[in-house]
């Protein structure tokens, strides 16, 4: 049978950070409340970043270490995000352009909540499976970032944020599948998939979120299990303890994670909870450690939390990797496939922990100042030249490291130059 699976990930964390402690303190947040998210920094978008930026810096390394023939050999680049720039045109025609693409790509975008990474992975993977262009490779650029910003006469509003403004974050993962899964060759047929209509959390209008995080919470809990059990059916003796050596789990923060594998264990495992907390230490927490630094980044997330277990697991030996991932609305997949060291020294090469450390550390009046501006460049901005002077500082701590940025807009159309 044909292997399948992640040739190459990268992660592409922005180019600013906030300390979420600080936020929760100048918020007056509940601290025991807070201690609870299991969280640590979130990535905070710059007003000449957007989704095209995040997604293009997290594939160029991908693509600079692909020879030319190879990099000819993509023929399928899908977009996935809910935070898309325009209604009809797809982020993946920026991104191709900017990538230096072949022409010869079917270009799409897919939009479905958090779910969204997973569902352009699924097709990619399915396209590899085909075998309809033998040899050929698919790139999934999983971008989001969080909108849920009001200003008011310069004032920032915190409409019912709570704890859902240090949660969220801004990345992009590059995902290049291919017939080469040095990364993760995935278990094919071995997926299991549930969905429902629910209301939980939605983006009603392009540039503010809603939602209600209790039932947001229930319905991730009620999807793990459901999902879970339909791998279960698809794939003889599994088993949730004993099959996965590492579990990467959505992560819209670490508490909520920390609360559903606790469930899991009791329903399928009827185990105990000093049994649980050591568990979820070996095979959960692995995958967390980059989320607590990025925070939520939707379509993006799943794959972060696939990274940071690769990142931060012990793979001398081949082990098995269980994902799920959930979208709000909603639909959800668990999924699962085998990394060995070498894929690990193909994600160290990346260093994604070294970016998230390069990023500029703002002050909660940079952050508030920020929260202001991005409000100038709302949904369907028709003309804009970007100020990178806004913060002084950060452009100049990104000096050598060439990225794509935003530098104008002119009648809708983006323009972005490397920097």
């Amino acid at each position: 049978m044909l292997n399948v699976g992640i040739e190459a990930i990268n992660f592409f964390g922005g180019t600013a950070f906030l300390n979420v402690r600080h936020l929760a303190e100048y918020r007056k947040l509940d601290t025991t409340r807070f201690e609870n998210l299991l969280m640590k920094e979130k990535s905070v978008i710059l007003p000449y970043e957007d989704p095209v930026t995040l997604g293009v810096n997290a594939a160029k390394p991908i693509i600079d270490s692909l020879s030319e023939e190879e990099k000819n050999k993509i023929e399928l680049l899908i977009t996935c995000t809910e935070s898309g720039i325009d209604f009809g045109k797809s982020l993946s025609t920026y991104v191709h352009d900017y990538l230096g693409l072949n022409r010869h790509c079917r270009l799409m975008e897919i939009k479905n909540a958090c779910y969204s990474g997973t569902a352009g992975f699924q097709m990619a993977v399915n396209f590899i499976l085909s075998q309809s262009s033998p040899g050929a490779k698919a790139l999934v650029i999983a971008s989001d970032l969080a909108r849920f910003m009001t200003v008011d006469a310069g004032e920032v509003l915190t409409e019912d944020w709570s704890f859902a403004e240090p949660s969220s974050g801004a990345g992009a993962a590059a995902i290049l599948v291919s017939e080469k899964p040095y990364v993760f060759q995935v278990d094919i047929g071995a997926n299991g998939y549930y969905g429902y209509e629910v209301m939980d959390t939605c983006r009603p209008v392009p540039d503010n979120e809603a939602g209600n995080s209790d039932l947001s919470l229930l319905s991730y809990l009620d999807c793990c299990e459901q999902a879970y059990l339909h791998y279960q059916s698809k794939v003889e003796n599994a088993d949730y303890q004993k099959t996965f050596d590492y579990i990467a789990y959505h992560t819209p923060f670490g508490g909520m994670v920390k609360g559903v594998h606790r469930t899991m264990m009791r329903k399928m495992v009827k185990a105990k909870p000093a049994e649980i907390e050591k568990d979820f230490k070996e095979r959960v927490t692995p995958g967390m450690t980059f989320c607590q630094r990025v925070g939520n980044v939707m379509g993006a997330t799943v794959f972060l939390s696939l990274l940071s277990t690769i990142h931060n697991g012990n793979f001398e030996q081949p082990k098995r990797i269980g994902c799920f991932s959930y979208g709000s609305g909603c639909c959800c997949e668990f999924y699962s496939g085998v990394v060995t060291q070498k894929g690990k020294d193909i994600i160290l090469g990346y260093d994604v922990d070294s970016q998230l450390s390069q990023r500029y550390r703002l002050s909660i009046e940079e952050y508030n100042k920020l929260l202001m501006q991005s409000n100038f460049i709302p949904f369907g901005t028709r003309n804009c030249i970007m100020n990178f002077d806004l913060i002084p500082g950060i452009m100049e701590s990104m000096k050598g490291k060439n990225r794509l940025y935003l530098t104008e807009i002119k009648e809708f159309h983006r323009e972005y130059q490397w920097i």
